[in-house]
């Protein structure tokens, strides 16, 4: 995978409000094999999938680049959030089986013994202690919807689509969806989804709370970008750890929950973030977070 650091000065338009101590952009561009483009700019990396002409259908290889490029944004101490996309008219229309013919797609054979499932991007996504923002910029059908369900937030276009197909296709959500949507739906609603293998518009998923907000395509990366600013301005250790927390909460009682919250926030009393944090607020003004 070639990297590719290119400096931009502050005369550039940012994404973001500049913050003190930044006074100029790193922009990280990566080719890998050119189907996953990742840039960093503002605290923020944005992944895209990046093979359009077949709706961005994972192949092998880009299967590995994804898992890597996400691992690679969370331990990137200037990435503060990551907004995961699409180029073209899907965001993700599941696995590439047809590439199988070229040695680079994934065996409709395969089993769990053949894949190793720990190191696949939905299970990098459940892993990452940095916030995720999926723009689902169009379809995303089975592993793509399992994977824009791995994020922590949705924003969707409104011509965007999760479809459930995998029991109109002999299979099961085999990428974190039966895990994560009675989480999220309750046991009724998906068990609906799941068991119907039903097409949801981007509006219905919004009625069903898998989106945070649907808004018109052209504003799509700009409203995703927005939040991730929003996000990104806060102290990102605070934030990182709200996250561990959630997570953990929903495998723990209440007791054993808030005792862990408290093991979590000593750290936090010992940094600078913190200190600037009540500096600021005594003082009225916006904090300037360092992530130390």
């Amino acid at each position: 995978m070639t990297i590719e650091v290119l400096m931009v000065g502050t005369a550039q338009a940012r994404l973001c409000p500049p913050y003190e101590g930044n006074d100029r952009e790193t922009f990280v561009m990566s080719d890998a094999t050119k189907e996953v483009l990742y840039t960093v700019a503002d605290h923020i990396a944005t992944i895209t999938l990046n093979a359009p002409e077949r709706m961005n259908t994972i192949s092998g290889p880009m299967l590995n680049d994804l898992a890597r490029l996400l691992t690679e944004a969370n331990e990137d101490k200037n990435v503060r959030v990551v907004i995961l996309t699409g180029k073209g008219r899907a965001f993700c229309a599941g696995l590439d089986l047809r590439k199988e013919r070229d040695g680079n797609g994934l065996s409709a054979a395969s089993s769990p013994t053949t894949i190793n499932l720990r190191n696949t991007p939905p299970t990098v996504l459940q892993a990452m202690d940095k916030p995720t923002i999926c723009a689902v910029n169009g379809g995303a059908a089975g592993y793509g919807m399992d994977t824009a369900l791995g994020c922590d937030i949705r924003i969707m276009a409104e011509s965007a689509k999760l479809a459930a197909a995998f029991v109109k296709r002999g299979v099961v959500p085999e990428s974190g969806g039966t895990w994560l949507l009675p989480r999220m739906l309750g046991w009724a609603k998906a068990s609906e989804l799941i068991f119907t293998g039903r097409t949801l518009s981007a509006r219905e998923c919004l009625d069903w709370g898998l989106a945070n907000e649907v808004v018109p395509d052209a504003d799509l990366m700009s409203r995703a970008t927005a939040i991730a600013c929003e996000i990104a301005a806060n102290a990102p250790l605070a934030v990182q750890a709200s996250k561990r927390m959630m997570r953990m909460g929903l495998n723990e009682n209440f007791s054993d929950h808030v005792h862990h919250v408290y093991l979590q926030l000593l750290p936090l009393f010992k940094t600078q973030d913190m200190a600037e944090g009540m500096k600021a607020f005594m003082e009225k003004r916006e904090p300037k977070f360092e992530g130390r």
